[in-house]
């Protein structure tokens, strides 16, 4: 997914080995990935796509960080991307979780920072299959919810 903020900026998917690098863009108050050769043009990740970082992962101070001056590097090049405070519309979404747990958003990393995706998340391969029923049990429970009249023996 791409952040809120930027909507009115030229966006495209995620693609296994793409290269990418932490961007501030033009117009916006957000940092997100872009393509290293395409560097005005957002890179949408789906919740689930790991990322390895070239180097440990920094931050770009805020808040309380600033007075105390303190910004050390993660000890962690590889992150999940996930969204978080989804039920809220009007704040950044796009995060990254590490293995330690701790997330970070996308928008609080120090720009110009490379990564590579890894792998994207596992999908569906067709319609049919998305809307299968998880267990063979649930199949009676779905024909009787359609069939009222359906014998109830089952």
């Amino acid at each position: 997914m791409c952040d809120y903020s930027l909507h009115g900026v030229a966006a495209r998917s995620a693609r296994i080995g793409d290269k990418l690098v932490t961007t501030h863009f033009w117009n916006t108050t957000t940092r997100g990935f872009s393509a290293v050769d395409e560097p005005r043009v957002a890179v949408c990740l789906l919740p689930g796509t790991e990322v390895a970082f070239e180097n440990k992962v920094e931050r770009h101070l805020t808040g309380f960080q600033l007075l105390l001056r303190r910004s050390k590097p993660l000890p962690h090049r590889v992150a999940r991307f996930r969204q978080v405070n989804t039920d809220n519309p009007c704040t950044h979404h796009d995060a990254l979780e590490f293995p330690d747990g701790q997330v970070v958003l996308l928008t609080h990393l120090r720009e110009g920072q490379r990564a590579t995706v890894l792998q994207l998340p596992a999908q569906a391969k067709n319609a049919d299959a998305a809307q299968q029923p998880a267990l063979p049990e649930a199949r009676p429970v779905l024909d009787r919810q359609l069939d009222p009249q359906a014998d109830r023996t089952l």
